[in-house]
């Protein structure tokens, strides 16, 4: 545009690439003009890629945002681009690619059009990496401009005063079409009028067109300008060839010769990371070398050290030797006369040795007894089928040791099963339990006890272990846990998995494994594909007292890898809310079933039992959650199932011959393993704090009506007058056990007054025999480890002396690869200067 530059170019060369009569080049950005006529030419100025600009001031200019184009991509960069004038920063942004710009609604008339450029992206050349033409209305303007060949990077270019007619359409078409990249553009500016002729050969000095008459300047038409365009392109047609022609081949040495030396830079960098490589192992060689050094100088003067001590230690126990051989000469001859004296002496050692052979045999036979005693006893607890239940209390939270609030609970007598609960101040009420966990017991000790009852699955039997308490006393943590302290559910399938691997040479197992929750009273899977409230699921009943969930998703498992993974998304997929007592808190009852088939391969026999392992939800009053609308049904729902599984317990408590299991989804699911031969463990989940003791003491009452329910095994049963007998026998066999250790005991006091120093003393005479060996084999030990050390010490000297001589060839190897490189970049050098020339 260059509204008040002059530093237009004057090399043949540019005027070559300039295809219409009266254009120029300028090698520097926009420059404002004060001139108010020029201000008011400007019709439309383009900052291609960019945004709008405006400048205040003496003269105002205005730039649009990027518009009117058709195509292509932006191009922008925050380095600085020189000689940038006025606006440097639309040399800033550029658009690129295959794209035009077509200006409409354009009065009709002669305008003439300015072209801003600046190479942005290969600021590191070479030359002819980018060169394109320019073609106004469909005809050409510039012919193969490469701007980095005329003003290199970062700096502007201006192509100006381009004459262009715009018809009755109003529209003024810009096309860029790429001969070598992508062509590329930063500005386009459109001005009223058509441009001045400003190089014809008629006037004086070749670059003026003057009037015949007065030598002043001579306006020319439109017209006029299109036949002087023509004839400066057939002028300069056959200098474009030629040049052309050398530019081509100048490229191509160029080119060769630039891929040439990023060859030999690439395999210089390469030999110079295993250069790298090299001294960085030589160097961790030297490292590891110094260390073995000082670890065998400080063995060696242990060695020597331990081998004084060891020398000296040995002259000692000779010498003690010598003094014990001589009291054992001593001791025995003593022996053989206190022998001699007594008469009959062998006979009593033969009564004595029967004896003690009899006491050991009785000692066998009542321990025996006890055991037989402790099974039967069990056997007739869980031949009773008691519910087990265990009382686990959780510590206090952050907030509620801040407001220091009374601890009402008591673990005094914790181990014996008893739990005390401070009611109303001073008075105690003792709840009894068969397990009672502090807040101190960690997920380990829980799981100890309840191993037991839940590994029966495998042998057949149905089991059902459920967490019942008020919402926030633990109990998800203590069923489910975190992935770093595992809970019930995920320790469980492991030991499964475990016992199950133990026994495959003679069982074999198929373990299977849903995810259901009871929420609102229905049913949902919580391992479907789609989402749970979408399927609704009913409960049929198989057979007597055998329930199924037709349509629920059986996982097949095979390790504990996959467990996690149901476990997981079972957790992530169940209904959670926030209330009063628990910001996170769970709305549902959860429930994992693994069935479990087992076929015995020596008998054939096969069994299909279930686990049930459930975290139930939280049992407050609604009064103490203040919850509303929807949480408010869910609370509902959750209290309706807990007391239809309290009407269950009663029942089974009174041995009701009817069973409300079809009160509730919770407990309709739980038939099969609430009773018959099944087995059952609650764990009661309590809080220390006094806040909440009115939910504790409920929940204790009704873990100790748990307690107290029989369920009473429909398939096993266990005879208990085998243990009346035992219990009959227990007194006379400790009387007779009784004398018997009597007896024993003087005979024994008898013969260790005979045998009691000889036999200390030859133990004593064994125990340092014993260790005279040991310190000489030790000896021998450190001896042979000392050989080894010195062995391997002498092998890493060898090898570092190779990596020595490996490094030193391989530097000379790339001394001599750096001289080539030096070789072959000196003729690159001068072939670029001369091409640059």
């Amino acid at each position: 545009m260059g509204d008040g530059g002059s530093d237009t170019g004057e090399d043949p060369m540019l005027d070559s690439l300039i295809c219409v009569a009266g254009s120029s080049i300028k090698k520097s950005g926009f420059i404002a003009s004060h001139s108010t006529d020029e201000r008011e030419r400007r019709v439309i100025f383009v900052n291609a890629g960019g945004e709008e600009l405006r400048r205040q001031g003496h003269s105002e200019i205005e730039v649009e945002a990027d518009r009117f184009f058709q195509g292509g991509d932006v191009l922008r960069t925050d380095e600085e681009v020189a000689d940038g004038g006025d606006l440097p920063s639309i040399y800033q942004s550029a658009r690129y690619g295959n794209f035009c710009y077509e200006f409409r609604d354009l009065p009709p008339g002669d305008y003439s059009v300015d072209l801003h450029f600046a190479e942005i992206v290969y600021t590191n050349g070479p030359r002819g990496m980018r060169v394109f033409n320019v073609f106004i209305q469909d005809e050409k303007a510039v012919s193969e401009l490469d701007v980095y060949s005329i003003v290199g990077a970062n700096r502007a270019l201006q192509v100006m005063n381009i004459p262009v007619s715009a018809g009755k359409d109003g529209v003024v078409s810009v096309n860029f079409q790429g001969v070598v990249g992508s062509p590329t553009v930063s500005g386009i500016c459109i001005k009223q009028g058509a441009p001045e002729l400003q190089l014809v050969s008629s006037g004086r000095d070749g670059k003026s067109l003057l009037c015949d008459n007065c030598f002043a300047p001579v306006k020319l038409t439109a017209a006029e300008n299109k036949a002087a365009r023509m004839s400066f392109t057939a002028k300069y047609e056959r200098e474009i060839r030629e040049l052309k022609a050398q530019c081509q081949m100048k490229q191509d040495e160029c080119y060769e010769a630039w891929m040439s030396l990023t060859a030999a830079n690439q395999e210089l960098e390469k030999v110079r990371a295993e250069l790298d490589v090299k001294f960085f192992q030589n160097f961790t060689l030297g490292q590891a070398m110094e260390k073995e050094t000082e670890k065998m100088a400080k063995i060696s003067s242990k060695y020597e050290h331990d081998r004084r001590l060891w020398v000296a230690a040995i002259d000692e126990l000779e010498r003690k030797m010598k003094a014990i051989k001589s009291e054992h000469s001593q001791l025995s001859f003593e022996a053989h006369q206190c022998a001699n004296s007594i008469p009959g002496l062998n006979q009593m050692v033969t009564a004595v040795q029967s004896l003690v052979g009899q006491y050991d045999d009785l000692k066998m036979k009542f321990n025996e007894e006890q055991e037989r005693r402790k099974k039967l006893y069990n056997q007739l607890l869980e031949s009773k089928g008691n519910i087990r239940v265990f009382c686990r209390c959780r510590p206090l939270n952050m907030e509620e040791a801040s407001s220091r609030p009374q601890t009402v609970v008591e673990f005094t007598d914790a181990k014996d099963g008893d739990l005390g609960v401070l009611m109303n101040g001073s008075n105690k009420k003792i709840y009894k339990f068969d397990r009672v966990y502090t807040p101190k017991d960690d997920q380990c000790d829980v799981f100890e006890d309840a191993s037991p009852v839940a590994t029966s699955v495998l042998d057949g039997y149905n089991v059902c272990i459920f967490a019942y308490g008020q919402t926030g006393t633990g109990k998800t943590f203590t069923m489910e846990g975190t992935e770093q302290n595992r809970g019930v559910n995920y320790r469980t399938l492991e030991l499964l998995f475990k016992i199950a691997e133990d026994r495959k040479k003679t069982i074999s197992y198929d373990i299977s494994v849903s995810v259901l929750e009871v929420y609102n009273e229905q049913v949902r899977d919580l391992l479907a594909s789609s989402p749970p409230m979408v399927v609704r699921l009913e409960i049929k009943q198989v057979s007597e007292g055998v329930n199924h969930v037709p349509g629920v998703v059986d996982m097949k498992v095979e390790n504990v890898d996959e467990v996690w993974n149901i476990l997981q998304t079972g957790s992530n997929a169940r209904a959670v809310g926030s209330n009063n007592v628990n910001g996170h808190s769970s709305r549902s009852h959860c429930m994992i079933c693994t069935v479990v088939r087992a076929k015995n391969l020596v008998t054939g026999e096969c069994t299909r039992s279930k686990l049930w392992l459930v975290d139930l939800a939280g049992s407050e009053r609604l009064a103490k959650t203040d919850v509303q609308g929807e949480r408010l049904k869910e609370a509902q729902s959750i209290n309706k199932s807990l007391s239809a599984l309290g009407d269950v317990i009663s029942a089974l408590a009174t041995k009701s011959s009817h069973i409300p299991y079809r009160n509730s989804k919770l407990t309709h699911l739980l038939q099969d393993s609430l009773g018959g031969d099944s087995k059952t463990l609650m764990f009661v989940q309590i809080s220390p704090s006094e806040h909440d003791l009115g939910e504790t003491v409920s929940s204790l009452n009704f873990a100790t009506r748990v307690r107290g329910v029989e369920l009473g095994p429909a398939k096993k049963q266990s005879d208990t007058t085998e243990i009346q007998k035992l219990k009959l026998m227990l007194p006379f066999c400790l009387c007779q056990l009784k004398c018997k250790d009597d007896t024993i005991r003087k005979l024994e006091e008898n013969v260790q007054a005979l045998e009691g120093k000889t036999k200390s003393k030859e133990q004593f005479s064994k125990s340092q025999q014993d260790k005279i060996i040991d310190l000489e084999n030790q000896v021998e030990l450190k001896a042979e480890l000392c050989g080894h050390l010195e062995k391997r010490l002498s092998q890493v000297y060898e090898k570092m002396q190779r990596k020595e001589e490996a490094c030193y060839s391989f530097q000379q190897k790339v001394i001599s690869f750096i001289m080539k490189i030096s070789e072959l970049h000196n003729p690159i050098s001068l072939s670029a200067r001369s091409f640059e020339g």
